[in-house]
């Protein structure tokens, strides 16, 4: 079979590139499959079916009887890969397959892939080369819009680590005082919904300037133990979870906890649909807003030209953020949760969906936040980063009395 692997970056037009090749537009070297029936495992695939099964109020793959939209990503290209290999197709396109799955899935994934290498071809479209198949002989590029043939992938082994050295993190102009040095305490914490438990006995101590990275099987309670400290789920009142030495649900509000606090994770770069410059975006994360709505100060607009500097944006400080590309939009927004020097940084899978070279940019760029601050952070990733240097790491590992908690 003669399989291919396509490697994209952050500007690479994949949607117009899938979109002429579903419609006969092929490349001259995939010029065979210009004629075949073929399928595509992807996102895009997923939202049509999800908004399919709400106009229509029917299941469509799910052979759980369980709506798309209910499941875990996990679960759902599960359950879309099982559908789409049923159709016997003759090559299916593989979209990022890998982006958002735990490790024992990515190996279940490959596994089943694998067996069916030998009847149907695929096309896999890929952001990080590490993620390529390795039954794969064939490889090309997509460039902007332009598709070139590879003769060999090479994978980029390099680690990014001069990025970001010419200045050092800008100081704050907020502060943030009388706090203790625990600033995140679990204990015993048990957490279920209905019959179903999540966590099972966490114990987990976050102080300042620690790095962790936080990690776990799809479903195992990350997003859990994060709207714990982050947000305001109900199951945190009355378990021993204490945030900056006071325990959850004692008095303090979500806003007072969520101004010590910086987080980003991609979803929330949809928030930001308005016509935003990278200057403002960056100021708005000094006063917490979506947006600005008030003139900046002059100690504002100082710092924040540091920011840019540093990010080597500075010549694009007026460029709108909604026209960057994915890796320029997650440098800025996570250099936003942190311009305010908060004492705990969240980022929750900040590289998804990004290329290697975005990626090992956003990873320096954590690593100096690290090494020059006392801010606390929690990086969450299904990914052992290249080059990320965590001090310990918390991994959550289910079982059928709800996950527990490892420290590595």
């Amino acid at each position: 079979m003669n399989h291919w692997v396509i490697y994209l970056d952050n500007n690479s037009n994949k949607k117009g590139f899938i979109n002429d090749f579903q419609h006969g537009r092929t490349p001259l070297a995939l010029e065979e499959f210009k004629l075949k029936n073929g399928r595509l495992f992807s996102a895009f695939t997923l939202d049509k079916l999800i908004d399919e099964e709400d106009r229509h109020d029917k299941k469509i793959i799910s052979s759980k009887h369980q709506k798309l939209e209910t499941m875990s990503s996990g679960e759902q290209k599960r359950a879309l890969l099982h559908y789409l290999l049923q159709e016997k197709p003759d090559y299916i396109i593989l979209d990022n397959p890998f982006d958002n799955l735990d490790i024992t899935f990515q190996t279940e994934l490959k596994s089943i892939l694998q067996i069916h290498s030998k009847d149907i071809t695929f096309i896999q479209l890929a952001s990080r080369k590490e993620d390529t198949l390795s039954f794969i002989k064939n490889f090309g590029s997509i460039k902007e819009d332009k598709f070139s043939v590879i003769e060999e992938s090479v994978l980029n082994e390099s680690e990014i680590t001069e990025a970001f050295n010419t200045i050092k993190i800008p100081a704050s102009i907020i502060s943030f005082t009388n706090l203790d040095d625990t600033l995140i305490d679990f204990k015993n914490v048990n957490i279920s919904y209905g019959e179903k438990q999540i966590l099972n006995n966490i114990n987990w101590t976050v102080k300042k300037g620690d790095f962790w990275q936080l990690s776990g099987a799809n479903g195992s309670g990350k997003s859990t133990m994060l709207s714990m400290i982050f947000g305001d789920n109900p199951k945190a009142y009355g378990q021993e979870i204490y945030l900056f030495g006071n325990k959850k649900g004692s008095g303090e509000s979500v806003w007072d906890i969520k101004k010590k606090i910086g987080y980003y994770a991609p979803a929330m770069t949809l928030k930001f649909k308005g016509r935003h410059t990278i200057e403002h975006m960056l100021i708005s994360g000094l006063m917490d807003s979506v947006g600005l709505y008030t003139l900046p100060t002059e100690l504002q607009k100082r710092i924040i030209k540091q920011w840019l500097i540093l990010l080597n944006l500075k010549e694009l400080k007026n460029t709108y953020f909604n026209t960057l590309s994915i890796g320029q939009q997650r440098l800025v927004m996570t250099a936003r949760a942190m311009v305010k020097r908060p004492p705990i940084l969240i980022l929750d899978e900040p590289t998804a969906d990004m290329d290697d070279e975005s990626a090992g940019l956003l990873v320096a760029l954590v690593n100096k936040f690290a090494h020059e601050t006392d801010t606390a952070i929690i990086f969450v990733s299904h990914r052992k980063e290249k080059g990320l240097k965590p001090k310990q790491t918390l991994e959550l590992i289910p079982n059928v009395n709800g996950s527990s908690g490892i420290i590595k």
